[in-house]
């Protein structure tokens, strides 16, 4: 990707991030939402010029810069987020010892934990093609039923005695849970396209919580039942099943409260008029379209850029996330439930930091938000660099490595790619593009818990950070090339 050197650069980060108290209409969402039920929805011409496309969603359910003006319907949304990364964090600390049970390895335990990656990938850009051409509610209502199965699947792994059988529930409940692109597109559309980065910072907090605070079930099942089982049949409840019992639990109450709540949702299209388009779109959609040597588009190179970026940051995360327990046990004498409040403190920390997005971005712009949090994210992986083998390592060196990544780094440098790339893409339909978005994270998801697993049985735990810190530096060097051109894009 090339930097054109006549284009006009804002280096700031002035309105990136949504000002509650403006009324102009650059502060409207990109989408209206209209409820089945209700009459038609009059468009004055001035909202044309704001507005690309009406939402499949309800009147009521706008994000306006008035605040959240149908709680319970954007709070669902927020559930099913949840409960789609719950399936990954609740399981967390229980997953390797469950693997070792059922006689695997580690390059099993990275097969297993890439296998949920593996079913978000097949499904996310399906799901988010029908977000467009069935709404909304149809498609998380069939969603969260896969995953209902698939937590279903994975109390009778024990049953079946094989780690295959583990995987294959894996792929379900990741087929089950492959939203990402529906709900980041449901944000989209109805939030104004300076405050996006805030508004994904909100929903990636809920998502966050999921896979990074839920730990905290799983380690509090694990400390309590420990040794214990109750078998009646097939069914068995020990420290291994009770999280997917919990998860089954938490899914059906989902599917009842959208049943209740969530209204079906059409989409309708408002007219455009490309005629009013101002001086300053038409000279960004100008420099998007221009070609470059690679034959690809300006517009083209920085969404794929973006996928890259997300390739790196959940890559890398995806990797502590393999190995998190493994390595607590073998280098610092941890017991997976002790390793599993850590990651799940370190985590809450980092939904802190998610919420404090929008005071960050008065002082930073996406661009600086994604190297600062990179970099933050190679410290950590450096400060688990160097273990001694054979060797009880001191414990702040993990906690120290789980802080940066977990708390700070990640979740601060992940969010700004999401929110970069949702500004890239602007006005153009959103459901499509985020769902391939969330493709290329789940690929990371699949590949680097693989790699892990392979370079851990074959060359040692410390061959996996050296290769993450060739990776994190390399992207924030692609990022720093290519910020004049990404930030203009994101005007």
């Amino acid at each position: 990707m090339t930097t054109d050197p006549t284009i006009p650069v804002s280096t700031g980060s002035s309105g990136n991030y949504v000002n509650m108290g403006d009324s102009d209409y650059s502060n409207q969402p990109d989408g209206v939402f209209k409820d089945e039920r209700a009459g038609a929805v009059n468009i004055d011409q001035d909202d044309v010029d704001d507005l690309q496309s009406l939402a499949p969603s309800i009147a009521s359910s706008v994000l306006t810069a008035d605040g959240i003006h149908d709680p319970i319907g954007f709070a669902i949304v927020c559930l099913v987020i949840l409960v789609g990364d719950m399936a990954r964090g609740v399981f967390f600390p229980t997953m390797w010892p469950l693997v070792e049970a059922l006689g695997g390895s580690s390059v099993a335990l990275g097969y297993s934990v890439a296998s949920f990656s593996f079913g978000r990938i097949l499904v996310s850009p399906l799901f988010g093609g029908w977000s467009v051409t069935h709404g909304y509610s149809k498609t998380l209502l069939f969603s969260c039923s896969i995953l209902w199965v698939g937590t279903l699947l994975y109390t009778q792994a024990q049953n079946v005695g094989h780690v295959g059988f583990l995987i294959f529930a894996q792929v379900v409940m990741g087929l089950g849970s492959g939203t990402l692109g529906v709900t980041r597109a449901f944000v989209a559309d109805v939030t104004a396209q300076r405050s996006r980065t805030t508004y994904m910072a909100w929903i990636t907090a809920v998502q966050y919580s999921g896979f990074t605070v839920t730990p905290f079930v799983g380690s509090f099942f694990t400390k309590v039942l420990n040794d214990k089982e109750y078998k009646i049949g097939l069914f068995r409840f020990n420290q291994f099943t009770a999280p997917a019992y919990f998860m089954n639990l938490v899914i059906t109450a989902t599917l009842v409260l959208m049943l209740q709540f969530f209204r079906n949702r059409v989409r309708i299209s408002a007219p455009k008029n490309n005629n009013k388009k101002s001086a300053k779109r038409m000279t960004i959609e100008d420099a998007a379209n221009q070609v470059t040597f690679v034959g690809l588009t300006v517009y083209d190179c920085c969404i794929l850029g973006c996928m890259l970026l997300n390739v790196s940051t959940k890559g890398s995360i995806s990797a502590f996330e393999t190995l998190g327990v493994s390595i607590a046990q073998s280098h610092f004498d941890m017991s997976s439930s002790r390793a599993g409040v850590i990651v799940a403190t370190c985590g809450s920390i980092g939904v802190v930091a998610l919420l404090s997005m929008g005071h960050m971005a008065r002082f930073l712009s996406d661009i600086q938000l994604i190297c600062g949090g990179m970099g933050i994210m190679c410290f950590g992986v450096l400060s688990l660099g160097f273990l001694e083998k054979d060797v009880i390592n001191p414990s702040w060196k993990f906690c120290t490595a789980i802080f940066l990544i977990y708390s700070v780094g990640y979740p601060i440098g992940h969010t700004a790619v999401i929110g970069l790339f949702s500004k890239i893409v602007g006005r153009r339909p959103q459901g499509a593009l985020l769902g391939w978005f969330a493709s290329a994270g789940s690929l990371a998801r699949l590949c680097f818990p693989i790699m892990s697993g392979y370079l851990t049985n074959f060359f040692g735990v410390s061959s996996v950070f050296y290769v993450l810190l060739c990776v994190l530096p390399l992207s924030i060097a692609f990022t720093m090339y290519g910020r004049q051109t990404l930030l203009f894009l994101s005007q």
